[in-house]
């Protein structure tokens, strides 16, 4: 009992620094052959201290869904999360949001845990390559924003 009472740690409720070549907005402009794809989807992250902010621009040729869902194949969807670097690899945890931040719980698209790993493949001051465990195309994005990063309670953002 006394083990798995000192193995608890109450996590802070304050960001950490995260990393600092990270911090910023990144914006994915498009995906090699992606007009030859009946899926795609473009991505925007924005790193603030340790926390990470995913938009998800999807565009969809093919029909899967209920026509409410489907918005003539175009929809975004939203993540909150909490990232780490290790090595050459970013870890992240979090949950599908709505477009205010709240978390998404059901609905169209998807919902629940934001679970990506991704592997840093090259970093600069200006680009970043992510190769995502899941995916085989690599994430090609270009730093349109700095943000330094200033510790704040969790998601007061």
């Amino acid at each position: 009992m006394l083990f798995a009472f000192l193995s608890c740690q109450r996590h802070s409720d304050m960001q950490e620094e995260g990393a600092a070549f990270l911090q910023g907005v990144w914006q994915q402009d498009s995906i090699p052959g992606q007009e030859d794809m009946l899926r795609y989807t473009l991505h925007e992250l924005r790193f603030t201290c340790d926390s990470m902010y995913a938009t998800m621009y999807v565009h969809a040729s093919v029909k899967t869904m209920p026509d409410s869902c489907f918005k003539g194949g175009q929809w975004t969807e939203y993540a909150k999360a909490v990232y780490v670097v290790r090595g050459d690899s970013m870890i992240v945890e979090g949950v599908y949001t709505k477009e205010n931040g709240k978390q998404k719980i059901s609905g169209c698209y998807k919902h629940g845990q934001y679970l990506p790993r991704f592997k840093i493949a090259y970093y600069s001051s200006d680009s970043l390559v992510l190769e995502s465990r899941f995916d085989s195309r690599p994430l090609i994005m270009k730093k349109t924003a700095d943000i330094v990063c200033v510790p704040k309670k969790r998601w007061e953002m």
